[in-house]
């Protein structure tokens, strides 16, 4: 179907009591999943066609007045009828420059909504822009009674691109995730396909788990994802991605996260500011396929930074937020303390590839200038449809992890003499200090410079245990760095990992 023809119906839909909701139908379809990965396949052998942008004056907004309109939650999706979740709207404009279907299914039905504008409140200094076949929503919020009956806080976002975002119960929206990435960190610029079509399955009363399909165009792929989504601690979704590739897919970033790192104590030095550090996002952690835990705390390089893992069947990774304490940030308003980590766990075999991490220079804290995601080894081809699936967990530390003494914290900067570079890094108590440092074997491994064997010490300010050594970088632009605790010949700890740079 066209989107004009979608983009006609319903636009009271949202409105209406569920009675004179059916009434205001003028277009309606059946919907499966099986049916949007067919029209998925059908549409990466067309060539891309762009979604239409909305009216100029809706574009060309500026970021206060686009804030000067928003959507009035006691006219949400459901509102009117005892279900378990509501859906709130967003209007197209500014940054969102394509409207973005949204439809809710029920019985085997996609009624699609049309743009009302009557749904939302705005300020009186909102400017009067016209609204044509071209207008349309953004994304969608959802909501659920996640504390209280009767009470309906959010806890996820659908919203720019293939961007969403979600929390866990009491969390505070940091980092994101894509549907797909697309050359990501390549000179010639990375393509960003949108979710042009969002549909919302109407949950029954007592449900816990709600369902979100999208499809996904854009010049060089298709795709048919389905989110099964559970809000709680942690907030659970499981992902199902059809990519069908116009092109041979040279460089395709599976669940791919993006998060924000100014500063903190490896990098304090280049930063005037009252707070300890500016974060979204600490460290890269991997579990890989060879049973190690990998810990890379993240950078904020002066250039362009590419770290490739080489793995076979990742068992997990994520971009994770360990610092919980308000003083981590002493930043009241921001709350970065706050901020979800998320991880995530392939489901089947993913064969051979690489975590590929991004770290983008970044002088403010507006920006997100990290980027992590599963890179296949060989190329997406054209003319198939290529299926996986992952889980992911929105909250703190995940589950089922080996039990190894988990590292809290790294300090970087310059020694006693000011020359050579001192890591201190940080580990959590653990039953296998039990026995004192004396028992523990230290390995530490620098890829240029001279770098000492390691001193471990019992830390009286957290009660775990600090390892300290120093390197002397030369002249070396860059250090590759590795630091882990044995015991009696098995690891205890996770691997610590760094990428210095002048």
């Amino acid at each position: 179907m066209k989107r004009r023809s979608f983009l006609a119906s319903l636009a009271a839909l949202a409105a209406a009591p569920a009675a004179a909701r059916n009434e205001l139908v003028r277009a309606e379809a059946p919907f499966s999943h099986d049916w949007l990965r067919d029209e998925a396949r059908r549409l990466a052998q067309a060539p891309y066609a762009p979604a239409p942008d909305v009216p100029a004056p809706w574009r060309e907004l500026t970021y206060d007045q686009y804030r000067m309109i928003w959507f009035n939650s006691q006219k949400a999706i459901w509102a009117d009828e005892p279900r378990p979740l509501q859906l709130d709207l967003f209007a197209a404009g500014l940054y969102f420059e394509h409207p973005v279907q949204i439809a809710i299914v029920e019985d085997g039905m996609a009624r699609t909504l049309g743009f009302d504008f009557s749904l939302f409140d705005k300020t009186d200094k909102f400017p009067d822009l016209p609204i044509d076949e071209t207008m349309g929503y953004s994304g969608l919020r959802l909501r659920a009674e996640l504390k209280k009956r009767g009470i309906f806080e959010e806890f996820m976002v659908f919203q720019g691109a293939s961007y969403f975002r979600a929390i866990a119960s009491g969390q505070t929206y940091g980092l994101s995730a894509r549907g797909l990435a697309l050359n990501t960190g390549e000179a010639e610029g990375e393509e960003f396909p949108e979710f042009t079509r969002l549909w919302v399955e109407a949950p029954e009363a007592g449900a816990e788990t709600f369902v979100v399909h999208a499809l996904l165009d854009g010049p060089s792929a298709t795709g048919a994802y389905r989110f099964e989504i559970t809000p709680g601690t942690p907030t659970r979704v499981e992902v199902q991605a059809q990519i069908n590739p116009r092109v041979a897919l040279e460089h395709a970033g599976l669940a791919p996260l993006t998060s924000m790192f100014l500063f903190d104590e490896t990098n304090r030095d280049k930063f005037d500011d009252f707070r300890p550090a500016v974060h979204d996002s600490e460290a890269l952690m991997i579990w890989n396929g060879k049973g190690e835990v990998l810990w890379r705390p993240l950078a904020n390089p002066r250039a362009l930074q590419l770290s490739s893992f080489v793995d076979e069947n990742p068992r997990g990774f994520g971009l994770m937020q360990r610092g919980r304490r308000h003083e981590d940030f002493a930043d009241f308003e921001a709350r970065y303390e706050n901020r979800p980590s998320l991880w995530i766990t392939p489901r089947g075999d993913w064969g051979p590839g690489l975590v590929r991490l991004v770290e983008i220079p970044a002088d403010r804290e507006i920006y997100d200038n990290i980027v992590a995601y599963w890179r296949p080894r060989d190329p997406l081809a054209p003319g198939q449809s290529h299926d996986f699936a992952y889980g992911m967990a929105w909250g703190e530390h995940p589950a089922d992890l080996p039990p190894l003494a988990q590292i809290t914290n790294t300090r970087i900067g310059k020694g006693f003499d000011r020359v050579r570079i001192v890591c201190a890094i940080d580990f959590a108590d653990h039953p296998a200090f039990a026995d004192g440092p004396e028992a523990v074997t230290i390995h530490v491994d620098a890829s240029r410079g001279d770098a000492t064997p390691g001193i471990l010490q019992h830390n009286p300010g957290t009660g775990g245990m600090r390892l300290a050594f120093s390197f002397e970088p030369g002249e070396a632009q860059s250090v590759e760095l590795r630091a882990q605790l044995f015991k009696d010949g098995s690891p205890i700890s996770e691997v610590w990992l760094y990428k210095w740079t002048h």
